[in-house]
């Protein structure tokens, strides 16, 4: 499981036209699932989403987690995140797990960042969205499940 975080001063989603999922501060989560993953990947890719110190404290030291700033996470479900570019021009996306399987863990993820009382607003499981936000900083990192093993 990888996700690409981006800490956002607000974003919204829109779905034809209306908007879904909105937030005011925290992260813009893009994640995405491929074959092999399982609970335990979600799981990792929450706690460290929620605790992750990329907020500034009164030093202006990035020393505070989403949890201590009172963020919320827009949650995007994001397959292209295992797209292959490595041959041709058209990237595949057979790394990418099937969309059941994917949106069952998006779902827990979602899931186990709300049981750590931080809001979640997400986008809508494989339609077409227009993310819009301001990426604050920018602070961008990717968390990859696989490299916690």
């Amino acid at each position: 499981m990888k996700a690409v975080i981006q800490r956002a001063k607000n974003a919204q989603v829109v779905v034809e036209d209306k908007i879904v999922g909105e937030i005011d501060h925290g992260f813009v989560v893009l994640l995405g699932v491929t074959h092999d993953d399982t609970i335990d990947d979600a799981k990792y890719i929450a706690n460290k989403l929620v605790n992750l110190r990329v907020f500034e404290d009164e030093n202006d030291k990035m020393n505070l987690s989403l949890k201590d700033v009172g963020g919320s996470v827009l949650s995007i479900s994001q397959f292209t995140l295992y797209g292959d570019t490595k041959k041709g021009r058209r990237p595949n996306f057979l790394q990418a797990a099937k969309p059941d399987v994917a949106n069952e863990l998006y779902e827990t993820f979602n899931q186990l960042v709300a049981e750590e009382n931080v809001t979640v607003e997400t986008g809508v499981f494989g339609a077409m969205m227009d993310v819009q936000f301001t990426n604050e900083g920018p602070v961008t990192l990717i968390i990859d499940s696989k490299e916690s093993k």
